[in-house]
């Protein structure tokens, strides 16, 4: 008998993703609930698709009732961190009072199993080179501080009413579907290879590079970037562990590989075969120098084996969408 997922989000970027691979297999029904502000009906084509608002609990709760839902992938959120450092109220409302809200619901329809995306944000400024699932939790911006709230709401109410968890902390998510059919449509794009792959495409002048004067190998940003299909792959091992009786666990999603920001505008080049326009810039407020994961337990509890472990095949994916979507 299939099992009936709702993916809250299923229409973005990372969401789009998350819903390919769970039609790919016939063990699962999708049922996609996005309000659309920043997702696209047409990339959810295949699954059954509610548009609405998280904060309707009401709608939510019928919903989870009326398709028999027993999993929920929560991955709809804002995600920008300089917004949420410019307009805080959007990213608590969205984010925090959205995830209470779904909770609510899936209280009332007694959802046992729950997928969480959350994100490294909730680590802020980390002490060690690489950060494990047990490094201390500091956000430095609301977008992590929201997330965290969203963290530890979702551990009271699993262990207050009976439901299981996977929280998975996304590094830095980045790529296009290898087929081609899917990719990231940003209409302020911010995350860095989609920016830099803009600026090779010529729909930007110039990439700005935002500080050179970090305490990193080359002055940059380093980042652990994750190709969005191997995180898409790890919501569907997160669920059947779930299935198969696992126990609640936050889980970080990387590669346990750091490149810097002056790193991806050589790959970039190179993939594209142009020279990229730099801009220097100053520091953005809630920026950390260095966020690199540690992978050993996903890999050991999911069984996950990260299949896109590759900065040229994510710029290469990536610069394939952007061509198209030109």
């Amino acid at each position: 008998m299939a099992c009936n997922v709702l993916v809250t989000g299923g229409a973005g970027y990372i969401g789009c993703h998350v819903v390919k691979d769970l039609l790919k297999n016939n063990a699962y029904n999708v049922i996609v609930f996005d309000n659309l502000s920043s997702g696209y009906a047409d990339l959810v084509q295949q699954a059954k698709l509610v548009v609405g608002d998280l904060q309707n609990s009401d709608l939510l709760c019928n919903v989870l009732i009326q398709e028999k839902i027993t999993a929920v992938m929560h991955l709809a959120a804002k995600t920008s961190v300089p917004e949420s450092i410019a307009d805080p109220e959007i990213y608590y409302d969205n984010n925090t009072m959205g995830t209470l809200s779904l909770l609510s619901a899936c209280k009332k329809a007694q959802i046992p199993h729950f997928i969480f995306s959350s994100t490294a944000a909730v680590y802020g400024l980390p002490t060690e080179s690489y950060v494990q699932e047990s490094s201390p939790t500091a956000p430095i911006n609301p977008y992590g501080h929201s997330k965290l709230m969203g963290e530890q709401m979702i551990k009271d109410f699993a262990n207050a009413y009976a439901m299981k968890f996977v929280i998975l902390r996304y590094f830095n998510v980045a790529g296009a579907d290898p087929e081609g059919k899917l990719g990231q449509r940003s209409k302020k794009a911010e995350h860095l290879i989609k920016v830099a792959l803009e600026a090779a495409c010529g729909k930007r002048t110039a990439l700005p590079i935002f500080g050179t004067d970090y305490p990193t190998p080359d002055g940059t940003c380093v980042r652990d970037f994750i190709h969005v299909s191997d995180i898409a792959h790890a919501h569907i091992e997160a669920l059947n562990y779930l299935q198969n009786k696992g126990q609640s666990t936050i889980l970080n999603c990387g590669y346990g590989q750091g490149y810097s920001v002056k790193d991806v505008v050589k790959t970039v080049e190179k993939i594209a075969g142009v020279h990229l326009k730099t801009e220097n810039a100053p520091r953005r407020e809630g920026d950390s120098p260095s966020v690199i994961a540690t992978n050993e337990k996903i890999k050991k509890i999911l069984k996950w084996q990260p299949q896109f472990n590759d900065l040229e095949f994510i710029v290469k994916t990536a610069y394939n969408w952007e061509k198209k979507a030109s």
